[in-house]
């Protein structure tokens, strides 16, 4: 008995618990995000893919013509549309992962006035964010998802059979996939809890999202920039997800770019924390 209560009396087990209980209670908020989702996927899944198909017709087909490989992309890619399919996988789950999630929030504290009902729930702040960021990343994975299909549908069957599905819906695609919609999805938290109207938000998505949707490598090569560009695009967390989306698909497994994946996956803890804190001083 003296054991079995030191055992469960240790620090270890008491974080593991704390651990554990932070992770039930995200689950509890991402549910009632769920609740409200899944009675809307289909419009969930296309509210971001019309910007991708412009994209992939007014670039991948149309510009994309006159773009060599070997030029201004590298001559691993036999046409400028194969190069951006990928890019375009990253521009929609970024921008339905951060739209989606700041929404959600700024229409639950502006208008409908139930995010204090989230605030006086007694779990942790950690577990509030983590539970908003998870229906951010579920609403990037529904559009991203349909951009994937897209994709694979210009690409066509190689002679390879399946080779056009495998690179889209490969685990090392869908990883970098996923950190990419909890980095935004972070990011829509924290905008979520500190915008006072939605045109604030505009105003946000106007000089963050946009900016980035055209710098994050979604339809150039970084390598190709001078360094004092190439320098502001590092600094881009969309770029490290073009990247390694673009290598995931394409390239081998020795051939990845596995800086991708601690850089977003740092981003989107510093996010979580940052969010957490948010949280814990919210007062609306």
């Amino acid at each position: 008995m003296t054991v079995q209560n030191s055992l469960t009396s240790s620090p270890g087990n008491a974080n593991a618990v704390e651990y554990s209980t932070i992770w039930q209670d995200s689950l509890t908020i991402f549910w009632g995000d769920w609740l409200d989702l899944r009675v809307r996927i289909a419009q969930v899944a296309a509210s971001g893919l019309i910007s991708p198909l412009i994209y992939i017709v007014a670039f991948g087909l149309g510009l994309g013509s006159s773009v060599r490989p070997g030029t201004a992309i590298s001559e691993d890619y036999s046409s400028y549309l194969q190069f951006i399919l990928p890019g375009m996988v990253a521009l929609s789950s970024m921008a339905i992962s951060f739209a989606g999630t700041t929404f959600s929030i700024c229409g639950e504290r502006l208008y409908s006035k139930t995010f204090e009902e989230v605030l006086l729930l007694p779990i942790h702040p950690l577990s509030l964010h983590l539970g908003k960021m998870m229906a951010g990343i579920v609403r990037g994975l529904m559009t991203s998802g349909s951009v994937m299909v897209v994709a694979v549908l210009f690409l066509g069957f190689t002679e390879q059979g399946v080779s056009a599905i495998w690179s889209f819906f490969n685990p090392l695609f869908l990883l970098v996939l996923i950190l990419n919609c909890a980095v935004f999805a972070g990011l829509g938290v924290i905008v979520g809890l500190n915008v006072t109207s939605l045109e604030s938000v505009g105003l946000l998505n106007n000089f963050l999202i946009v900016p980035m949707s055209f710098l994050g490598a979604t339809f150039f090569d970084p390598a190709t920039l001078p360094t004092a560009l190439k320098a502001i695009v590092f600094c881009l967390p969309l770029t490290y997800t073009s990247i390694g989306l673009r290598s995931a698909a394409y390239g081998s497994l020795a051939d990845f770019t596995w800086i991708s994946i601690p850089v977003l996956l740092v981003v989107a803890i510093a996010l979580s924390w940052i969010g957490a804190y948010q949280f814990s001083h919210q007062q609306d």
